[in-house]
């Protein structure tokens, strides 16, 4: 399976919807892309998980190292995933305390940054 991503501007955040497999062979499109985005100039991201089918410790990582980024300049990212079982991969690991997870991308973008 392969990854999709398409991007779209909501007032100052950037959503950025995810679809198919994060895995150790199409994360590293997801981490240009989350660059790329920083590197314009979008420090406030919505990453829409939704469509997600499966995700493993590398698309974690590219999510931890977006947040990162977006954090060097004062920004966020926010994750829409309703999905139990991408988000019991984020409550084993811990990332619940990290990451603001959303039942939708507009209740991501209502919330204050």
């Amino acid at each position: 399976m392969d990854l999709s991503l398409t991007t779209r501007q909501e007032g100052n955040h950037t959503v950025v919807v995810v679809g198919g497999e994060i895995d150790v062979y199409t994360a590293p499109k997801l981490r240009e892309q989350l660059i790329d985005l920083v590197s314009g100039g979008s420090y406030h991201l919505v990453v829409d998980m939704e469509g997600v089918e499966f995700l493993d410790s590398t698309g974690l990582g590219v999510l931890v190292g977006g947040l990162k980024r977006v954090r060097a300049h004062e920004g966020s990212l926010r994750l829409v995933c309703t999905q139990e079982r991408i988000l019991k991969i984020f409550r084993i690991t811990g990332l619940t305390k990290v990451f603001p997870i959303h039942s939708s991308i507009e209740e991501a973008l209502a919330a204050s940054d």
